[in-house]
């Protein structure tokens, strides 16, 4: 049994030119259904019945098509269904509460992109536990409005003194998950570069972070 999993891309705001280049490595995990669109027509309950969990793949601005879509959402998300929230995906919706409780924490700002050191907050999650205490990559470090609630549990930080521009200090989170609002949930900031979706490491954290999700969820492809 396979879970299906819905790849939604669309943007209104800032494009991320490694759209493509996700929707392709989500497609490729052979552990789930993956069905990719830029409709927002597919947020209705009827769509997302058929879903294990929906990913918000690099989406920027009023994503969600209007309140329906909103509304859709929402309620699939109370009702036990996944989410999964990529980079920019906590640019989306600013003016949505549920959402901005959905995804952890609001974008703010980011220097250029460029190498810095993610540190490994909690190695017991299949989103991290492949990864080494340090990991050196390249990328967008994004800072957040303020950082997720305490309830929230935070598997990756950034160290600032390993880049240049960071604002958050020593506490920086850059990914985290909780199940506060009925499904899991599921965010993080990395995958700004088309190149991050061919890194191995990369793959295995988005792809244990969509295990994490659908682990308690029931819609299934066969």
């Amino acid at each position: 049994m396979t879970p299906r999993v819905l790849a939604y891309s669309r943007t209104t705001g800032f494009r991320h030119e490694s759209i493509p280049a996700g929707v392709a490595a989500l497609e490729a995990f052979d552990d789930f259904a993956v069905v990719a669109t830029e409709d927002p027509a597919v947020l209705t309950a009827g769509e997302l019945s058929a879903f294990a969990a929906v990913v918000f793949l690099s989406t920027s601005g009023a994503t969600c098509g209007g309140p329906q879509g909103r509304a859709a959402l929402e309620d699939f998300v109370r009702g036990g269904g996944g989410f999964v929230g990529v980079h920019a995906a906590s640019t989306s919706e600013r003016d949505w509460p549920f959402f901005g409780d959905l995804v952890g924490a609001r974008f703010d700002r980011h220097p250029e992109v460029q190498p810095a050191r993610v540190l490994v907050a909690d190695a017991d999650h299949p989103a991290t536990a492949h990864l080494p205490a340090t990991w050196e990559r390249t990328d967008e470090w994004y800072d957040f409005h303020a950082r997720p609630d305490p309830s929230v549990r935070v598997l990756l930080r950034v160290d600032e003194r390993s880049y240049s521009g960071g604002s958050m200090g020593a506490d920086h989170p850059l990914a985290w998950c909780h199940d506060r609002l009925g499904g899991r949930s599921f965010y993080t900031a990395l995958g700004h570069t088309v190149a991050s979706y061919s890194e191995p490491a990369l793959l295995g954290h988005l792809r244990g972070g969509l295990q994490w999700v659908t682990s308690r969820t029931t819609p299934t492809h066969t």
